[in-house]
């Protein structure tokens, strides 16, 4: 068994982290890993319930779902975590928190332009933005701060789910995760 992790993927709404994270999974169980899957709007529902879109309300979402994240991978579990998380300072604080106590942590940035994404609309969000339903989606009228240096970058529009899956398990194996 090796240690845990969490791999943080971040990245536009309908970038595709929620799917490459559960493909992902698949593959690390067959493997004989622990893995969870905390994903965002899980997350909001059950732990961050009541709070909004601010920038104020989503640093605290994301600072919850690091400290959930971190728990579990100091404890043996590949913590996937396909959260959009939109801005830099509070991934750096979820990175930050990880390196206070030791734990892997890896950033992986699906990095689908706004264009693909809208054209996917899994949510029906992109839809909604641009008939006036919705205002502050992340990306179109909301910032998104996309990662500098990721530990990986992916460009899911180029790749199938399965080999930006692969991918991702080919970083958790270099870094000895996997």
């Amino acid at each position: 068994m090796t240690s845990g992790a969490t791999v943080w993927l971040t990245g536009l709404p309908s970038a595709g982290k929620t799917t490459i994270a559960h493909e992902l999974a698949g593959g690390l169980r067959a493997a004989g890993h622990r893995v969870e899957v905390l994903d965002g709007d899980e997350i909001r529902e059950f732990l961050s319930a009541g709070l909004g879109f601010s920038r104020e309300d989503r640093h605290t979402n994301v600072r919850r779902i690091g400290f959930v994240a971190e728990l579990l991978a100091r404890n043996g579990v590949l913590a996937l975590v396909p959260v959009i998380a939109p801005y830099a300072d509070s991934r750096d604080a979820v990175r930050e928190h990880h390196q206070k106590s030791g734990t892997a942590y890896l950033e992986v940035h699906v990095a689908t332009p706004v264009e693909v994404c809208g054209e996917r609309d899994v949510k029906g969000l992109y839809a909604k933005q641009a008939a006036g339903e919705l205002t502050g989606l992340t990306g179109v009228d909301d910032p998104y701060e996309a990662p500098e240096a990721p530990d990986l970058r992916i460009e899911s529009q180029h790749q199938t789910v399965q080999e930006s899956a692969a991918a991702v398990f080919a970083l958790l194996s270099e870094r000895g995760l996997a």
